[in-house]
C-alpha cells in the first residue's frame, strides 16, 4: 500500500473526518480501494458509495442497480465481494409441471425459471402441458457426491507407489480426519489417478442439502496440510488438479457422475404429441437422430441433446445455483424412441448435475422465495432430501424444456416463436 492509500485509509477510519463525499473521491480517484471502506458502514451504504465512485469514474449512471430488497450486509460479505448493487433478471412461471418422484410425489408444481431469452419460458410451458396431460414425468435421481481433486508431485514412479499404498492402508483416518469438523460431510471413496510424476485423488462426498464445493476444499486442504503431505513428504502442487471436474464438461463426470444424476421420462401418445406439441412420432424419432445424436458426434459435442442448458441456466439464477456450474450439468442425452405405431417414450439423462438446497446463493431473498414456490425447505432431521426434491423438479423441467424445443423443430415453428415472442414483446 502507497503512503497516499495509508494515509486515506487511516482517515475514513478516523469519525471526524468520515464523509461520503470524501470516501466517494477518495475511491474514484483510487486512494482507498473497494474493500477498504469503513467496517461501521453497513452493507447498503458500502455499496452505495462504491456504486457512486464508479459513476463518477466511469460516467455511467447506475440507477437500476442500486434499487434492491436484498439483505445487503448478508450478500455483501457471503456471496458477493466490493458489492455496488445488482444485476436483475425476469423471473417467470412455468407450470403446473406434473412430477412423479420419489421426493415429489405425484405434485403438480408451479415453477419459477430467470431469464432474459423471449420465447423460453413460453416454449417450457407448453412441455409442462403435454407432460401433464401424459399423466406426469417420472423421474428419479442418484445422489453421486460432489467431487474435489487435489494433485500431487513424486519423485518418480518409486514414490508413486508407495503413496498410494499408503493412501490405501490410510484411507479410514483421512476419512475420519476429513468429517471431524463438519456434521453432514461424508467421504464416499477416494479415486487415485497417476501419470509420471503427477499423481491425483479424488475425494468424493455426499454433503447433504448443501452443494457441497466449499466444504469439500476446506476438509481437503485441511487433510493435505495436517496429515496427508507430513506423513508422506509428497507435495501438494494444487488444490485442484482439474480432475474434480468442476465447472467444465468431463468424461470422468459424465462416465461416473457428480452432484446429482438426474433421470426423467414419459410416454407421450398421438393424441398429446399432436394436440400439444404439434407433431407425431415418426417426425420426433427423425429429429432425435439427426439433431441430437448424429450432429452432436459430427460436431464433437459432449451434450447429445438440444438444449439443456436453457432450462439449467434459468433454473439455477431462480433457485441460487452456482451459474458456472451449467458448463458441466449440461453434458447429457436425450433419448426419443417409438412405442407403439404412434406414440413415443422421451427421456432425459444428466449425469453431472451439482445443487443446493442450502448454502451460497439459495440464502438471497428472492432465490429464497423460489425455493418456497417449490416446497423445497432442508430438515435437519433428513439432511440431503430437500435437494434431492429439488433435482427431481429440475429432471421434470428440462424434459419439459426439451420436448418443446423438439417439438417446434420438427414443425418448423423455431424461428416463427422467437420472432414472434422474442422481439414484438408479445404476452406468453
Amino acid at each position: 500500500m502507497s503512503h497516499l492509500q495509508s494515509a486515506a485509509v487511516a482517515e475514513i477510519n478516523n469519525p471526524d473526518v468520515d464523509e461520503k463525499e470524501r470516501l466517494v473521491e477518495d475511491l474514484a480517484e483510487g486512494r482507498v480501494r473497494f474493500h477498504q471502506l469503513p467496517a461501521e458502514l453497513s452493507g447498503r451504504e458500502q455499496a452505495e458509495l462504491r456504486r457512486k465512485a464508479v459513476e463518477r469514474k466511469t460516467g455511467a449512471r447506475l440507477d437500476h442497480m442500486g434499487r434492491y430488497s436484498l439483505d445487503a450486509d448478508k450478500a455483501g460479505t457471503q456471496n458477493c465481494e466490493n458489492m455496488i448493487g445488482v444485476a436483475q433478471i425476469p423471473m417467470g412461471v412455468i407450470g403446473p409441471l406434473r412430477i412423479r418422484g420419489l421426493h415429489v410425489l405425484d405434485e403438480e408444481l408451479l415453477v419459477p425459471l430467470a431469464t432474459s431469452e423471449g420465447a423460453l419460458i413460453a416454449s417450457t410451458n407448453r412441455g409442462c402441458r403435454a407432460l401433464r396431460e401424459a399423466g406426469g414425468a417420472v423421474v428419479r435421481v442418484e445422489n453421486v457426491g460432489i467431487t474435489r481433486a487435489p494433485v500431487f508431485r513424486t519423485s518418480g514412479i518409486v514414490q508413486t507407489t508407495e503413496f498410494l499404498e499408503w493412501i490405501q492402508e490410510h484411507e479410514g483416518e483421512i476419512r475420519n480426519r476429513l468429517q471431524e469438523d463438519s456434521r453432514f460431510l461424508r467421504l464416499i471413496d477416494i479415486r487415485t489417478q497417476a501419470m509420471g510424476t503427477t499423481v491425483y485423488l479424488r475425494f468424493r462426498f455426499d454433503s447433504g442439502d448443501a452443494m457441497g464445493m466449499n466444504m469439500a476444499t476446506i476438509a481437503c486442504d485441511r487433510v493435505i496440510q495436517d496429515f496427508i503431505e507430513p506423513q508422506t513428504g509428497v507435495e501438494c502442487v494444487s488444490l485442484s488438479g482439474n480432475y474434480c471436474v468442476d465447472k467444465k464438461p468431463s468424461y470422468v463426470n459424465f462416465q461416473e457422475g457428480r452432484g446429482k444424476k438426474v433421470f426423467a421420462e414419459v410416454s407421450l401418445d398421438k393424441h398429446v404429441l399432436e394436440k400439444v406439441l404439434k407433431t407425431n412420432a415418426r417426425a420426433l424419432v427423425e429429429v432425435q437422430y439427426r439433431k441430437n445424436l448424429l450432429g452432436s458426434i459430427a460436431a464433437g459435442s459432449m451434450g447429445f441433446n438440444a438444449h439443456y442448458a436453457n432450462i439449467l441456466a434459468a433454473f439455477f439464477l431462480a433457485t441460487g445455483q452456482d451459474p458456472a456450474q451449467v458448463g458441466e450439468a449440461a453434458v447429457g442425452v436425450t433419448c426419443i424412441e417409438q412405442r407403439g405405431p404412434e406414440g413415443v417414450v422421451a427421456s432425459v439423462y444428466l449425469p453431472d448435475v451439482p445443487l443446493a438446497a442450502v448454502g451460497g446463493g439459495t440464502g438471497l431473498a428472492t432465490q429464497r422465495e423460489a425455493l418456497d414456490m417449490l416446497g423445497v425447505q432442508a430438515d435437519s432431521e433428513r439432511p440431503g432430501y430437500a435437494v434431492m426434491r429439488l433435482a427431481e423438479i429440475l429432471g421434470a423441467s428440462v424434459l419439459a424444456g426439451e420436448l418443446s424445443l423438439m417439438a417446434a423443430l420438427t414443425s418448423r415453428d423455431l424461428a416463427r416463436a422467437h420472432e414472434r415472442l422474442g422481439r414484438s414483446g408479445a404476452r406468453t
